[in-house]
């Protein structure tokens, strides 16, 4: 069918003027080629028939002539005519070879040949333009039909098959060469659809009644094959100009894919609605409410969840406005909806909090959501609202927030025990290893030695006790510490303060000055904390004064209150600072001088352990650059405490004792054994649970000081395995651990441990349990 629609162009422009009458150029050239041909083939023949023909010159030129003309109409006849007027007159007229003609009777059969030549060729060109026309408009009727998209058959007035279209041949089967002059029922076998009894043509009626015979329907055309398609067909009669009937055109079409479309859109649309039925079901099962409003907010759905939601039922939403339904919460949803009515675009998880009909006086929280609702055309029609209720969830929100909050400042907590742990272990390690260098150069100085084991004796308990605080983590979650408050000498504590931070101060080259009161100052104080709190100050300012400072601590009595000033030429602090530099992880501006930094959590001790002994303490600066002065304020008791009588820690017990050391850290077992002999007693050392077991059975000891974590096998195995040796019922067996806890304590008592002792080891504590009797209870 395309490739005859440029055809159907051309015939359709020619029909409507816009094509001339003139030939193709290739007709017209054969035209020219003929009249040449066919004048040469007349000059021949009239060369050959001269001699009978006699006087007669232009003889066989009249034939070429009318041949040209009828075969290529007025031009080619033209050039026929003179071409063969010209070689008459030069070959056969008299005198030959000279184009003159002689006498009067040439002349005139000349003229007679040019003025019959040229009107012939003028009437054969006529009817060249006639047939032309004819077959332009045959060709534009062929084309138009041709490329028609129905089917289409013409007859002539009995009814008799003349032509078919394309779309015709292929549903008839038929095709025009085998249809022509057959009747029409013949190439058209029709039936109805569901009673398949032979219907009438529509053309037969047309012909008969003169009139157009609209489409019929179920109709069913059976092909010249069998084949059956379902159709509809319409006929109309073909009149002349004078109104006579001279044939019929019938058209019809395959409608099978148009059935199938039908059928398919009436599935389509009970599908739509079985699925707008389901989607209505679970519009009203949603757990969450749903609502419809027009353009005037007033309900035209609402959901069952809605109606929960409101307090009203859903039906009676409907026709309602929103302050007519919600009368407290309208105003802002009427705001929402105006907004998403005048732009289009959706109002996404707004959180409301109010009151609704169905729960008066208690306020509730939701997350609504509103969204436009378009016509076919894009227009809003309306707002569709979703709301779903989250007063619970805000109520868990709030209780997780607080959990969170509680984490949060538990894990701040958290690392601010773990800074205190390294901040506070490190002031007495520094002495501790002075002293170790001391002890290492004495070279016999007994008094030398004294001092230094003196100093390392009492750093060592500073860190003891440091850890046993800063180990409890429930004191510091609790933001408490445990003071373990005695009679102080104030002179002491600054006195150890000062040699605490001796070091730090001697490698900066600072001049560190101790002013000690003028009249003795007693104390109700934990020592060490009270050290700890100077010694941060003492420390805090080294670490903020340039190289050769000046670092000065001094004490007085004011009153009732004892006031210890630290002073330095440091770095200063500026005004706005003052407060909180006693805040966590605070820390004044860095000079390019200073040498080390810090954690910022020594001014925070500072602050709290003061204002645990009931004193308090401030900062004082002129500025950057002038220097600081921390000054701390301690209540003096109006009576002073009786002082504490310390235990002889180095008492030695009365019986010499049989002890096996078990610990899998030779140096710690090797050098507790050590002590143990020096002291009196018989020492012996095993470094893995096996090894004890056979140590114990070959020594029978009186004490077994035993490590938990060994390994091969645990020290609570081994103390098993001991208390169910005969011998071994009766044997102290002291745990002898880094672990302290309250659990670690009540598993070593069920594994069979008399006792339970924390690294390091307080030596008077074991000495007093080494005194009792085998066995004897000594409390936990």
């Amino acid at each position: 069918m395309q490739e005859l629609r440029p055809t159907a162009a051309r015939v359709a422009a020619a029909a409507l003027g816009s094509m001339d009458d003139r030939a193709e150029p290739r007709v017209v050239a054969a035209g020219y080629i003929v009249a040449v041909v066919a004048t040469l083939g007349a000059a021949l023949a009239q060369w050959l028939i001269d001699p009978w023909l006699g006087n007669l010159p232009l003889f066989s030129f009249y034939a070429s002539a009318l041949f040209v003309a009828w075969y290529g109409g007025l031009k080619p006849g033209a050039v026929a005519v003179f071409l063969g007027g010209a070689l008459g007159a030069w070959f056969f007229t008299e005198p030959r070879l000279d184009w003159q003609i002689g006498s009067l009777v040439d002349r005139l059969d000349a003229i007679r040949f040019v003025v019959v030549g040229l009107g012939v060729s003028l009437i054969c060109e006529s009817l060249h333009r006639v047939r032309r026309r004819a077959e332009q408009r045959e060709e534009l009727l062929r084309v138009t039909l041709a490329s028609v998209g129905d089917a289409v058959v013409t007859t002539d007035p009995g009814g008799r098959v003349t032509y078919l279209n394309p779309v015709a041949e292929a549903l008839t089967g038929w095709t025009t060469t085998e249809a022509a002059g057959l009747a029409l029922e013949t190439v058209f076998r029709i039936v109805n659809e569901e009673t398949r009894r032979p219907v009438e043509c529509p053309a037969a009626r047309a012909l008969r009644e003169g009139v157009v015979v609209g489409p019929a329907n179920h109709t069913v055309l059976i092909g010249k094959d069998g084949s059956e398609r379902l159709i509809d067909d319409s006929a109309s009669p073909i009149r002349d100009r004078h109104g006579r009937v001279f044939g019929c055109v019938l058209v019809f079409r395959d409608v099978a894919d148009r059935r199938d479309t039908e059928l398919a859109l009436h599935r389509r649309e009970a599908e739509l609605r079985e699925r707008h039925d389901e989607l209505q079901s679970t519009y009203d099962a949603m757990p969450i409410g749903m609502g419809l409003m027009d353009r005037e907010l007033r309900f035209v759905r609402a959901n069952d969840r809605l109606a929960e939601i409101n307090g009203l039922p859903a039906a009676a939403h409907i026709g309602r406005t929103l302050r007519e339904v919600i009368p407290k919460l309208a105003p802002e949803i009427e705001a929402a909806c105006r907004r998403v009515l005048e732009t289009g675009q959706p109002v996404l998880d707004v959180e409301l909090t109010g009151e609704t009909p169905a729960r008066p006086a208690v306020r509730r929280t939701w997350l609504a959501s509103w969204y436009p609702l378009r016509g076919t055309a894009g227009e809003i029609l309306g707002v569709n609202a979703a709301v779903v209720e989250i007063t619970d969830r805000k109520r868990d929100e709030v209780r997780i927030y607080r959990l969170m909050a509680e984490l949060k400042n538990a894990d701040r907590r958290k690392d601010e025990f773990l800074a205190t742990l390294a901040h506070e272990l490190r002031g007495p390690l520094a002495p501790l290893s002075n002293m170790l260098e001391v002890i290492k150069r004495a070279k016999g100085d007994g008094a030398l030695l004294r001092r230094a084991c003196d100093t390392m004796e009492r750093q060592l308990g500073h860190m003891v006790r440091l850890v046993d605080d800063l180990l409890d983590v429930g004191r510091i979650t609790r933001n408490r510490l445990e003071l373990r408050m005695g009679p102080v000498e104030l002179v002491s504590i600054m006195q150890q303060a000062a040699e605490t931070c001796r070091a730090i101060a001697e490698a900066r080259g600072h001049e560190l000055i101790v002013v000690p009161p003028p009249e003795p100052i007693r104390l109700h104080a934990d020592a060490v904390r009270l050290t700890q709190v100077l010694s941060n100050l003492l420390n805090n300012a080294c670490k903020y004064t340039e190289q050769q400072g000046r670092i000065r601590m001094r004490a007085e009595r004011t009153g009732r209150d004892a006031v210890i000033a630290v002073s330095d030429t440091g770095i200063g602090i500026p005004p706005d600072r003052l407060e909180s530099v006693f805040e966590m992880f605070s820390q004044v501006e860095e000079s390019p001088t200073r040498a080390q930094g810090g954690l910022g959590i020594g001014l925070t001790l500072v602050k709290r352990l003061v204002a645990m002994h009931g004193g308090a303490v401030e900062a004082r600066s002129e500025g950057p650059g002038k220097g600081s002065e921390f000054i701390v304020r301690l209540p003096i008791p109006v009576e002073p405490p009786a002082p504490s009588v310390d235990r002889a820690a180095g008492e030695a017990p009365g019986t010499t004792r049989r002890i096996l050391v078990v610990d899998d850290n030779e140096d710690s077992a090797a050098s507790l054994a050590m002590l143990l002999k020096i002291t009196g007693n018989e020492a012996y050392t095993a470094y893995d649970g096996p090894e004890a077991l056979r140590a114990a059975e070959r020594l029978r000891p009186e004490v077994i000081l035993l490590d938990i974590g060994l390994p091969r096998m645990d020290g609570r195995e081994v103390c098993r395995r001991i208390r169910e040796r005969p011998w071994g019922k009766d044997v102290v067996v002291i745990a002898l651990t880094g672990w302290g806890q309250d659990e670690d304590r009540r598993r070593s008592r069920d594994s069979g441990f008399d006792h339970h002792m924390v690294k390091p080891v307080d030596y008077g504590s074991l000495m007093a349990y080494l005194s009792a009797r085998p066995r004897s209870g000594v409390a936990w």
